[in-house]
């Protein structure tokens, strides 16, 4: 056996993802109907850092849609930072960490909890700060994760979240969830695009609605992973203004439909396939974007399981 590629426990982790999310959808379903389930709130509070921070836009889309009910991404430092006592209204307020110990995190669930309102911790840590901080918590069971990237922790925290609003009683259908064929098909796809990536001297990552946290979550694991500088943005905010980049020489990782603009200006489209009912659809986003970054990375001879300047877990006040 020859020596390992650079990120080969990226890459075994990433590969494990249809298994461990086929394992946990039915259980994340019950426990969340048993923690949740049949009460109505007036809003949602959103808590999270780095890739959670994606999940937690997901989330807002699945919830605005889907419950009609309105979600605010918190702003931890406005607790944190300012000790501001907000006036909620009856409230949910969700805490997203992998780790569970993401401090900021943690602070914004323990005022929620001592303000009265719910609080729900979703993690991959059992024991951890933000289980303690919570009320409820569901433990994603997604296995150790060692690569600093977070790739089926990710994974299974947007499919823990689909879970969430259909116990909260949405009339939403069954998750459709990837197989290993797919992440095989995403392999292929991501090998002949990470050239082009890495050829490019502007990056961008596009996507509307369920998809948006997508662009946000693929733009960070470039960066994260491969070192190369990417921006996301809703296909809509790019026509006003971030279009005039896209020129020859640079290109755009779309999830959905492309802006008209692509082809007419010389701009490179890597095409995210499409696969699965909108509100499933992130999830497979993210595995394409997952072997993007692992695939440019290592043409650019970088190791993501070992990147500059980042750990594992990330304490931020």
């Amino acid at each position: 056996m020859g020596p390992m590629q650079p990120g080969h426990r990226m890459e075994q982790e990433l590969r494990e993802q249809p298994s461990v999310l086929a394992a946990n959808a039915d259980r994340y379903l019950h426990e969340l109907r048993e923690m949740v389930g049949g009460t109505e709130f007036e809003m949602v509070l959103l808590a999270a850092r780095g890739s959670s921070d994606n999940a937690a836009l997901y989330a807002r889309y699945l919830i605005e849609i889907n419950l009609r009910v309105p979600v605010s991404l918190a702003a931890p430092s406005v607790i944190t930072k300012y000790g501001s006592d907000m006036r909620y209204p009856k409230c949910l307020a969700i805490g997203i960490s992998q780790s569970g110990e993401a401090p900021d995190v943690s602070e914004v669930l323990g005022h929620m909890r001592s303000k009265g309102h719910a609080t729900l911790a979703i993690t991959n840590t059992a024991g951890s700060r933000l289980t303690v901080e919570s009320e409820h918590s569901l433990v994603l069971g997604a296995g150790t994760e060692s690569s600093v990237a977070a790739t089926k922790t990710y994974t299974a925290s947007l499919l823990a979240l689909y879970q969430l609003v259909r116990a909260l009683g949405a009339d939403m259908p069954e998750v459709v969830l990837p197989e290993d064929s797919f992440v095989a098909e995403c392999e292929s796809l991501a090998r002949a695009a990470s050239g082009v990536l890495v050829r490019s001297s502007v990056l961008f990552a596009l996507a509307r609605g369920y998809s948006f946290c997508s662009a946000h979550e693929t733009a960070l694991k470039l960066m994260e992973c491969a070192l190369l500088p990417c921006k996301p943005y809703s296909t809509a905010d790019f026509e006003h203004g971030p279009k005039a980049l896209a020129t020859h020489g640079t290109a755009a990782i779309v999830f959905g439909e492309p802006p008209a603009v692509l082809a007419e200006s010389g701009c490179a489209c890597v095409q995210a396939p499409t696969l699965a009912p909108p509100a499933s659809q992130p999830v497979f986003d993210a595995i394409f974007g997952q072997w993007l970054a692992l695939h440019a990375a290592r043409a650019r001879g970088l190791d993501p399981d070992n990147p500059k300047n980042l750990s594992k877990v990330t304490r931020t006040l």
